[in-house]
């Protein structure tokens, strides 16, 4: 047996539970190994059994003296039950639907049992408590006990006793990463890492463990984004310099005062586009902050220059919106501005195209205007990336929500900004995200870019009032959202689910899932019969999405319930209520974007939650949001809370492939990027690191 040992060959995995692990990415041994415990449970103290407390969670050592299963006289389940004994007592041990214990324990055993004391009038009692048979080194009690990520069909007995088979197999792993790191950065080998991270001895050894294979992968993201830091070095970018009187004319046409903070990111974007090396800048602000003024300045500078511009967005309901924004703002100045989507295409000064021929004309003289140079500035989605559209003079490619874009796309994006100039040559670029990203994850998602943050609102903004709602209060909440329609406002209520169908992705969690439909059915019918209510879902038509926004921006729409699809870009002024429904379902980053769709005027608004949910946790969650306006501050907890992968979706954590470094570990990922610094000045020489990162460049894609 060895690391390419295929999973099905060891002991007791099948051909189901051989199916069950492929689809938690374990094919071999190997992957095994790297398939690491997210938490653990504390079973090391072993207390005698006349010393047990309610609530403890507990290991006791004893001879089971009687054991049998009986069914349950109301339920009919059958309960096993036991009674153990140590040298100072006897407690009673009881089992749900566990019939195959006897096959495993009987009479006369000694065993381990660990678990959570619970006394009641006849005294201490362990129910379901783990249970293994008395041994030297346990795997399931006595111990710090692994807490895997599982699926349904998989227990954690069984992933355990899987690891504790060829746990022995991880000293026949490499360890790739040089002797000089390993003991400069004071990090344990490679195989003392894997024992300790599923089986380790103490909270030392844990934590040594862990903090060397969160390195591996702080490591790998680095030695990354410094490659991309060298390959940016070696192209060439047109100068695009800073025409400082026409853009003070510019800010002194705007109709409100630029921040402090959107000085700052104009003038650090203004400095780069004047070097011959391509900008690579990301733009972080929170919702409502004034992004794209800061982008339409740059714009603007690089129309002086000569040269072309092109803004991409991830869908047709932005990019539209991008569109019209950029109208609005240069609307006495005579820049040519067009629109490419998949299902529409229009230019400033020609009529928006219709159905069959006009729109296929339409659309062919924007390419051909892009193409000929007759276009200052691109304003569209994914379909700007077909091959047909070429511009003739490239200077700025902007991208909004950049991780929104699929993976094949970010790269051709990339290769886009490359290809219009030329071998060696490529436009600047920047990134935009209504996402508030804490520094500490800017560095690491975004690790070759630099990072302008613009985290203040605009003057005149009032602060959204943010209440959590009782159940009981629910109709007083609605209530409440018929004077704000009284008084001429519009209101948006979001979902989790398209459809009561869509439940079937949850088949682990009981609690009442809202969806659009149903809800759009009861607040048209039952609650506002009166008020006029519409519904909006990603699945609709990018044109029937597109006129409906129109229609409740233009006011014929009092309520539009809707599902996530509104998080980001959606821009109508009047509405001045966001009333959230199964708000636990939702990261308080992305909570954080739905309030930010109202609050856009000189109106109070308000974001109500509601949830069906009793844990204490999604309630604590809950009233922390309540109570926070700052999207940074929300971000970092969401970080704290759930980690990358689930605030800023897989798009982003799958790049990272983090399993299990976390972006608070600020000493390692500093660490990592200094010794990141180190080897990209000779890769070459490391040959072990070099093949780590290309295996690591097939699963993953960093921009």
């Amino acid at each position: 047996m060895d690391l390419t040992t295929p999973v099905s060959e060891l002991t007791r995995v099948g051909k189901t539970a051989s199916k069950i692990l492929e689809s938690l990415g374990i094919k071999n041994i190997k992957d095994l190994l790297h398939y690491f415990p997210f938490r653990y449970e504390d079973y090391r103290a072993i207390v005698d059994i006349s010393q047990l407390r309610d609530g403890e969670l507990v290991t006791i050592c004893g001879q089971v003296e009687l054991i049998a299963n009986k069914r349950s006289f109301k339920t009919k389940r059958v309960i096993t039950e036991a009674l153990v004994s140590d040298k100072t007592g006897s407690v009673r041990v009881v089992w749900f639907n566990q019939p195959f214990i006897l096959k495993s324990i009987k009479s006369g055993d000694r065993v381990y049992l660990s678990g959570k004391v619970k006394v009641d009038m006849l005294g201490a009692q362990l129910v379901s408590p783990v249970y293994e048979k008395y041994k030297k080194d346990t795997t399931h009690t006595a111990r710090l006990v692994p807490i895997y990520p599982l699926i349904y069909g998989l227990t954690q007995k069984q992933i355990r006793f899987l690891i504790s088979q060829i746990i022995p197999l991880a000293d026949t792993i490499a360890d790739w990463l040089p002797k000089d790191i390993i003991e400069a950065m004071d990090l344990v080998p490679l195989a003392n890492a894997l024992r300790g991270i599923h089986f380790p001895v103490d909270e030392h050894d844990l934590q040594l463990s862990t903090d060397r294979l969160k390195f591996n992968e702080l490591f790998l993201v680095q030695i990354k984004s410094e490659l991309s830091r060298q390959e940016k070095a070696a192209l060439k970018a047109p100068v695009i310099m800073f025409q400082e009187e026409e853009i003070k004319k510019f800010v002194a046409s705007l109709p409100f005062i630029l921040t402090k903070t959107q000085k700052i990111s104009a003038w650090e974007i203004l400095q780069d586009i004047s070097k011959v090396s391509p900008m690579n800048r990301l733009i972080s602000g929170d919702v409502g902050s004034g992004k794209t003024v800061v982008a339409a300045m740059s714009m603007y500078n690089v129309f002086l220059n000569g040269y072309q511009s092109v803004m991409m967005a991830p869908t047709e309901i932005l990019a539209y919106q991008h569109y019209q924004s950029l109208i609005r703002l240069f609307s006495n100045i005579p820049i040519r501005i067009g629109l490419l989507t998949r299902s529409q295409s229009q230019k400033v000064h020609i009529t928006q195209s219709g159905n069959g021929e006009d729109a296929a004309a339409t659309k062919k003289k924007i390419i051909s205007d892009i193409k000929s140079g007759d276009v200052d500035i691109m304003v569209g989605t994914h379909a700007l990336l077909s091959e047909s559209v070429n511009f003739k003079n490239l200077g700025l490619v902007i991208v909004d929500e950049q991780h929104r874009f699929g993976v094949e796309q970010r790269k051709e994006i990339k290769n886009k900004a490359i290809r219009s100039k030329g071998k060696g040559k490529s436009a600047h670029f920047l990134s935009m995200t209504a996402t508030p990203i804490p520094r500490s994850l800017a560095l690491m998602v975004y690790g070759d870019l630099d990072v302008s943050i613009i985290s203040e609102l605009p003057p005149g903004r009032k602060k959204i009032i943010t209440k959590l709602v009782e159940p009981l209060s629910r109709d007083k909440a609605y209530g409440f959202i018929r004077d704000q329609v009284k008084q001429g406002r519009q209101v948006f209520v979001v979902c989790p689910l398209i459809e009561s169908d869509s439940m079937a992705q949850f088949p682990n969690n009981n609690l009442e899932k809202k969806s659009v439909l149903s809800e759009y059915e009861k607040l048209s019918k039952q609650v506002f019969p009166d008020l006029r209510v519409q519904y909006l879902h990603g699945k609709l038509k990018a044109k029937e999405k597109e006129e409906i926004m129109v229609r409740f921006k233009a006011g014929e729409f009092d309520i539009l319930a809707t599902t996530s699809v509104i998080e980001v870009g959606v821009d109508v002024p009047n509405a001045s209520v966001m009333m959230i429904e199964g708000a636990e379902s939702f990261g308080l980053a992305q909570l954080h974007q739905f309030r930010g769709r109202v609050g856009r005027s000189i109106y109070q608004s308000y974001c109500l939650l509601f949830t069906s949910s009793g844990s204490e946790k999604s309630l604590q969650r809950l009233k922390f949001f309540e109570g926070e306006n700052n999207g940074f501050k929300l971000a970092e907890k969401d970080l704290e809370i759930r980690g990358p992968g689930e605030v800023y979706g897989t798009e982003q954590s799958g790049e990272m492939n983090l399993r299990l470094a976390k972006l608070t570990d600020r000493e390692l990922i500093k660490k990592a990027r200094d010794a990141a610094k180190v080897i990209v000045s000779d890769l070459q020489k490391f040959s072990s690191v070099l093949q780590q990162v290309r295996d690591w460049e097939v699963k993953t894609h960093l921009e």
